[in-house]
């Protein structure tokens, strides 16, 4: 899986700590789109929409964005065709933000969330899939809201 990480200063240092577990636990292919050092910090609108771009153009599978709160990440990133961003404060979150929502962009709250727990939300974020343990009845349900979702973002953002 292809991963594309990014931070703002407030996120800076839960950002380097997920991708050090990522990589730590096999995940080869991690694209760190900043902050990469504090002393040269970059915007989190900056960060958002290049790692959006990213995964919205098939480019990477999955993003993790990090700010304070992670709402200025998922705003952003939700302003990009083919992205579904959720802001995620426990594994129980992550784990739902994928299972029926299909989140392909994970934001975290470095004011927050600790390193630990942050590499457990990551870990279960993309171990989780789309539909996952679910009866086809319910998968079909997801299915066609995934759908009628993508319609409202083709009719509204052009």
């Amino acid at each position: 899986m292809k991963i594309v990480v990014g931070a703002d200063k407030g996120g800076f240092a839960l950002k380097e700590a997920i991708a050090s577990h990522l990589r730590d636990s096999g995940y080869a292919d991690i694209a760190d789109v900043g902050t990469i050092s504090l002393d040269a910090p970059i915007n989190f609108t900056d960060i958002a929409e290049k790692a959006a771009k990213m995964v919205g153009n098939g480019e990477y599978d999955r993003g993790i964005l990090v700010c304070g709160t992670g709402m200025g990440m998922a705003i952003t990133a939700n302003k990009f065709r083919n992205i579904r961003a959720a802001v995620v404060e426990s594994q129980y979150a992550a784990d739902y933000s994928r299972r029926i929502n299909d989140a392909n962009i994970l934001c975290l709250g470095g004011f927050i969330i600790g390193a630990q727990m942050g590499c457990e939300i990551a870990d279960t974020f993309l171990d989780t899939e789309f539909v996952q343990d679910f009866p086809q009845w319910r998968v079909d349900f997801l299915n066609s809201q995934k759908a009628a979702l993508a319609g409202v973002e083709q009719r509204n953002l052009k």
